[in-house]
């Protein structure tokens, strides 16, 4: 029982390694009729993964955004810059959820897809 105490303190001091993207959350001042926002997906693991970014609303529906690059393999302990432009839409501001989505290689035994997504509210001025 000691023994079992021992390893669950052991692992619970381990720090959880996870995908990230850098900003979470922004809030954007536009003067155009589009708004550009720039995030930093990252890879903690020490193996490469292919990462791709996505926009939705803030009810998850899909946005046509521009996304350059859209799809990239990200390099083990590596980041990089993602441009996204997200129209209005003739709206005076506009709630977006940028995500970033791990894809897992085919052949793998784990075929697990992470996402995290960051809030970003813009505004036309």
């Amino acid at each position: 029982m000691r023994i079992a105490l021992a390893i669950s303190f052991l692992f619970a001091a381990l720090p959880a390694l996870g995908q990230s993207m850098s900003p979470m959350r922004g809030v954007v001042t536009s003067f155009t009729d589009v708004f550009a926002v720039r995030v930093h997906p990252a890879n903690p693991y020490g193996h490469r993964i292919r990462v791709e970014v996505r926009v939705y609303d803030q009810d998850f529906a899909p946005v046509a955004a521009r996304i350059t690059p859209s799809s990239f393999m990200l390099g083990g302990q590596a980041s990089r810059p993602v441009l996204v432009i997200v129209p209005f839409e003739g709206a005076a501001s506009r709630k977006v959820r940028i995500c970033t989505e791990s894809v897992p290689f085919p052949g793998q035994q784990t075929q697990i897809k992470a996402q995290i997504c960051g809030k970003f509210l813009a505004r036309r001025m």
